[in-house]
């Protein structure tokens, strides 16, 4: 424990160096380094997808370092130190796990989850189970957070098979605008068959997010694959044709 104190004291000494020193540092505000911290939390996300041990190391020190720049900010302004977000996330912990902290009695994860939900409702005085749903959220992580959330007060598919019978549903309402060429009503109704899928997801255990962005990396590889062999025999991708492209987008499947 003393190691680990020491190596965070560490690096709480050095962002005071850096901010008294550094004139890049010194100029950053709370807002300059808003955009940053999304793109470090996106190479955290690929580097766990790809299983990157070291590299996840190096991500959440990455992370680590803008949660004290923030803290840094904070205590110039004397609006909060690292200390007070520390203690903030540590109360809140306590608060929302009355089965360890408290006397409440839970049968599993699901009613972690819903004890949670609940509870963050009674804190923040909200009227809504969805205003913690940040607007600037993906939409694909927004539809999957939605659903997660009005679960936890128990609205949600009794069972798999309900669901599957609604995105059969919405493939059918989907098709049928599409022949009719509404374009308006075929972006609603493919909106619709999206967020089913999304729910399907969720029920089989599967998180949407993850799922897509694997196969977008599979896509990649496998296209790059192609551009390769285009390369190995001197032609470019728009002089061959599309069995050609077939050919070797299969090879790459095979060679995976």
């Amino acid at each position: 424990m003393n190691e680990k104190l020491a190596a965070f004291e560490r690096l709480l000494n050095i962002m005071d160096d850096l901010r008294e020193q550094c004139p890049w540092d010194k100029e950053q505000t709370l807002e300059s380094l808003r955009y940053l911290t999304i793109e470090e939390t996106y190479e955290l996300s690929d580097a766990i997808l790809e299983k990157d041990m070291d590299g996840i190391k190096k991500e959440l020190g990455d992370l680590m370092l803008h949660l004290v720049f923030y803290s840094k900010i904070g205590s110039e302004t004397g609006h909060f130190d690292i200390k007070d977000v520390l203690e903030s996330i540590s109360e809140k912990l306590i608060r929302r796990h009355p089965h360890i902290y408290g006397d409440v009695k839970v049968n599993g994860a699901e009613d972690v989850k819903n004890n949670w939900e609940k509870i963050k409702m009674n804190e923040k005085g909200r009227k809504s189970v969805l205003e913690g749903v940040p607007n600037s959220m993906p939409a694909i992580v927004k539809a999957y957070r939605m659903q997660e959330k009005v679960k936890g007060v128990g609205f949600d598919w009794k069972n798999t098979a309900d669901v599957w019978q609604k995105v059969e549903e919405e493939i059918s309402e989907l098709k049928a605008e599409v022949e009719k060429g509404d374009h308006e009503k075929m972006e609603k109704e493919f909106g619709d068959l999206l967020f089913s899928l999304i729910n399907y997801a969720r029920f089989i255990g599967v998180n949407p997010e993850d799922a897509l962005e694997k196969t977008n990396k599979k896509f990649a590889d496998r296209f790059r694959y192609i551009e390769e062999q285009a390369q190995k025999s001197g032609k470019q991708l728009s002089e061959m044709t599309l069995d050609e492209m077939d050919g070797f987008w299969n090879e790459a499947k095979k060679n995976e």
